[in-house]
């Protein structure tokens, strides 16, 4: 028997969700301002967040246990820092579920990718440090009981995407130089698209993230066909989105 982790039109969700990250730029660009306050509010990925919801009602996880936006809804203690807000934050039967973080790059990439880099190994660190020391125990939501059973040590599922312009300046080899040391050979003549994928393979092989995925697609996107596309099955939204899954039907039937 094959079991259908996400629903049968996945990737035309995704190819949605694409569309509309191209869209909501379009219709922002008028003022370099009003772009960068899109970006900053994550407006141009709420597509995902549609997937997001797509996927955990597939699973059968209630629509109330699926928190998409609010500040309050989203924000999660940290251990470096009082609190960060995620993207998507999955609590059902005050368990932390699932998080998720999702990400673009359109141009600067040189300014940008280090910038990023930094952000996501951050943002992991913060995360399992806090929930290593009880951050998301069920005693620990708002409003239980005294004496709730802490007994319960399983981690949340912590998945990350980038959403990258395909064009030339991303595809393309970049020169980097070294002066005192060898840099990873891997990097040695790699695009940013390569960068980026050599990061998600490595944020999921040091256990920071569960999936990491990496979605290239180009501004001349139009209504044909998939509208992106992944360099690896391992970095794949769709490897993403069924790790997730399997999370949330697991939750749901324990």
């Amino acid at each position: 028997m094959t079991i259908q982790l996400l629903p049968h039109d996945f990737d035309e969700q995704v190819a949605a969700a694409v569309r509309l990250f191209w869209a909501s730029r379009s219709n922002s660009s008028g003022t370099q301002d009003a772009a960068r306050g899109h970006v900053i509010a994550g407006k141009n990925l709420d597509g995902f967040l549609e997937v997001v919801r797509s996927v955990a009602k597939h699973c059968g996880l209630p629509e109330t246990s699926v928190f998409t936006s609010g500040r309050r809804d989203l924000s999660l203690p940290g251990y470096y820092r009082p609190a960060k807000n995620w993207d998507v934050v999955i609590v059902h039967q005050k368990r932390l579920i699932a998080v998720l973080e999702f990400k673009s790059q359109v141009g600067s990439f040189g300014n940008n990718f280090n910038n990023r880099t930094e952000e996501v190994i951050g943002n992991a660190s913060d995360l399992w440090i806090a929930a290593r020391h009880g951050a998301y125990l069920p005693t620990n939501h708002v409003g239980s009981l005294d004496g709730e059973s802490i007994e319960d040590p399983r981690l949340p599922f912590l998945g990350y995407m980038m959403l990258l312009e395909e064009c030339a300046a991303s595809t393309n080899p970049v020169e980097i130089n070294s002066q005192h040391y060898k840099i990873f050979p891997e990097f040695v003549g790699s695009s940013y698209a390569d960068r980026y994928k050599l990061l998600c393979d490595r944020l999921m092989e040091q256990n920071l993230y569960n999936a990491a995925a990496l979605i290239l697609s180009s501004q001349k996107t139009d209504n044909q066909g998939l509208a992106y596309c992944c360099l690896s099955s391992a970095t794949s939204i769709r490897n993403l989105f069924a790790l997730l899954a399997g999370q949330l039907l697991a939750a749901v039937q324990s």
